[in-house]
């Protein structure tokens, strides 16, 4: 059950509408999280100019590799469905791959690097080793693509706690971060 109020599109704040319009052109809907952010105008702001922002680095299968292993670390139900479906459908990543990105890994040997560390930062909460960051470098990222990840793996750990923190109901295909990856 919802902990905070997740508003109906015609009840979010006016500063925040014109953003959500975005959000259904590029989408096709606006899914659950964002009206929820929407509900501060600042946040909302903040999310999506970071979203936009991001949306530029990496590659899109590596960006959604980390979310999908972050929101494992975090335990974020909500976040495992949307990436689940988003990796699925937009990244066009396997279902066999979805499943080692949720144990940190990857089948592809330079995202794995970049999906280990990810989840490395997730749980010691950025208090990584030299050699993490060394194997990083080794794998052909730059320290700028170091940066990169940290700020995908930050990002989605701000969807995770909202979601989380709030309870948001799943407007996507069921995932459990529960069940086995």
């Amino acid at each position: 059950m919802p902990r905070l109020t997740v508003p109906a599109r015609h009840d979010v704040p006016a500063d925040s509408k014109p953003i959500l319009d975005t959000v259904e052109k590029q989408l096709g809907v606006v899914p659950n999280m964002f009206r929820l952010i929407a509900s501060s105008p600042a946040a909302l702001q903040g999310y999506t100019a970071n979203n936009a922002a991001l949306a530029r680095t990496l590659d899109v299968k590596t960006r959604e590799r980390i979310a999908l292993a972050v929101a494992q670390v975090n335990g974020c139900d909500y976040c495992l469905s949307a990436h689940t479906y988003l990796g699925l459908n937009l990244a066009k990543i396997s279902g066999e791959e979805i499943a080692l990105n949720r144990m940190g890994r990857s089948g592809d040997p330079k995202a794995d690097v970049a999906v280990r560390f990810a989840a490395s930062i997730a749980r010691e909460r950025g208090r990584v080793a030299d050699a993490d960051i060394e194997a990083v470098r080794k794998a052909g990222f730059s320290d700028g693509q170091i940066v990169e990840i940290i700020a995908v793996t930050a990002e989605n750990f701000f969807t995770n706690l909202l979601n989380v923190v709030a309870g948001t109901d799943i407007d996507f295909p069921v995932v459990q971060a529960s069940e086995a990856a």
